[in-house]
């Protein structure tokens, strides 16, 4: 999203270059009142969803409004006041309608593209599986028939592949 007006006082947004501790840098900045944009990456939560009772497979969903067949992590947004722990449960639940036994982080990684920074969790959870409008399909996978993607999520789900003795594989980019 590209801003052009001020949220403190409306006036319009430049590009200015200011120095800042690192020296100078070039933000969006107010030209009335000298708010600046900091433009700083969206914490974004995913989950590599393991079902304990369905034989360990792992749950991979689309979601609805991607055109293309991709499946990915249960992916979302903190809310406020909440811990990411507590998030991540909570999207697994919204989306899935499954209840989680343990979450345990993986890792953190860069998502420039899209100016994210993911948290991935390892999640154990059970039950029957239901999703939220925002999901149109899911596929549970074994670990060992899992691909992984050359982006974000796909990185965390290598790192958990390789934590339970499997050799990630990457999807071919063509």
């Amino acid at each position: 999203m590209t801003f052009r007006f001020c949220p403190q006082c409306a006036a319009p947004l430049a590009l200015r270059s200011e120095e800042e501790d690192s020296g100078p840098k070039e933000r969006l900045r107010c030209t009335a009142c000298d708010y600046t944009h900091w433009n700083n990456p969206t914490p974004v939560l995913a989950a590599v969803v393991e079902c304990v009772d369905r034989e360990g497979r792992v749950l991979l969903a689309r979601n609805a409004a991607w055109t293309h067949r991709m499946f990915a992590l249960i992916t979302g947004f903190m809310e406020a006041g909440e811990s990411p722990e507590d998030g991540i449960r909570r999207e697994v639940a919204e989306e899935t309608a499954l209840q989680c036994d343990s979450v345990s982080l993986i890792g953190v990684y860069e998502f420039l593209r899209m100016n994210q920074v993911i948290i991935a969790y390892a999640v154990q959870a059970r039950g029957e599986i239901r999703l939220s409008p925002e999901l149109a399909e899911y596929k549970l996978l074994a670990p060992q028939d899992i691909r992984c993607w050359r982006a974000g999520t796909g990185y965390a789900m290598a790192d958990w592949l390789r934590a339970r003795g499997h050799e990630p594989r990457f999807l071919d980019p063509n």
